[in-house]
């Protein structure tokens, strides 16, 4: 970084586009603050040839996930519970398989994208992170193999936008910091569920390393190159 300037390394980065999906917009099922202002950004940053790859996640539920507050009679969206020792939010019903909420935001270029992983698809086991899921009854987090899809690619710098900045894309950057990349959240480009989180959040991934940019600050050296 140089006067504010974030210099990416093209060969070595990859833009993380965390579950740009209708359900986390205004509209949707479970509607982030002001999710529809991200989607043209976005979608000219992986279209700018800056990054060697562009990933997206995709929350991918099955019908009555354990996360849903449907499962859970008597209780309500939003309610908190413990599971497998761990806080777990219970959520309105979100991104079921199949569903056009759970599709991929049809305004984005999808076609630049190398890789879609999914998440959430066990049916006992939520998942925010693009990296790990969260705890299941064995007390571990699983795997998604993104971590070791991106080494093998080379990729050392990480750059993530999406939905929603409080849930998915701060789990997701505390991940990929603890697995080794060097990780950028582009703040501009994320939205919360909930915007009274936004100086924890900030504040949290700062101590984790993660560094909190803005995406007019980014400038690549290989525009376009291929």
């Amino acid at each position: 970084m140089d006067n504010g300037r974030v210099s990416i390394r093209r060969e070595c980065s990859a833009l993380i586009v965390v579950d740009m999906q209708p359900d986390f917009i205004e509209g949707g099922a479970l509607p982030t603050q002001g999710g529809r202002v991200v989607v043209a950004p976005i979608a000219e940053l992986m279209s700018s040839g800056y990054f060697r790859y562009c990933v997206a996640t995709q929350d991918w539920h099955p019908p009555e996930h354990i996360s849903f507050a449907s499962s859970h009679p008597g209780r309500e969206p939003f309610d908190v519970i413990e599971l497998y020792g761990q806080e777990q939010v219970l959520w309105p019903e979100h991104c079921v398989q199949g569903s056009a909420g759970a599709a991929l935001h049809p305004e984005l270029p999808w076609e630049k994208a190398a890789a879609i992983v999914r998440k959430g698809e066990d049916p006992l086991v939520d998942s925010y992170s693009g990296f790990l899921n969260n705890w299941n009854a064995d007390g571990r987090r699983p795997p998604t193999g993104l971590a070791g899809y991106l080494r093998e690619r080379g990729i050392t710098d990480l750059f993530l936008c999406g939905l929603a900045r409080d849930y998915c894309v701060k789990w997701s950057a505390e991940d990929a910091i603890a697995a080794g990349f060097t990780t950028y959240v582009l703040w501009d480009l994320t939205r919360p569920v909930d915007s009274g989180t936004d100086e924890r959040v900030r504040t949290h991934l700062g101590t984790k390393g993660v560094g909190i940019i803005r995406s007019e600050q980014l400038t690549c050296d290989q525009h376009g190159a291929s």
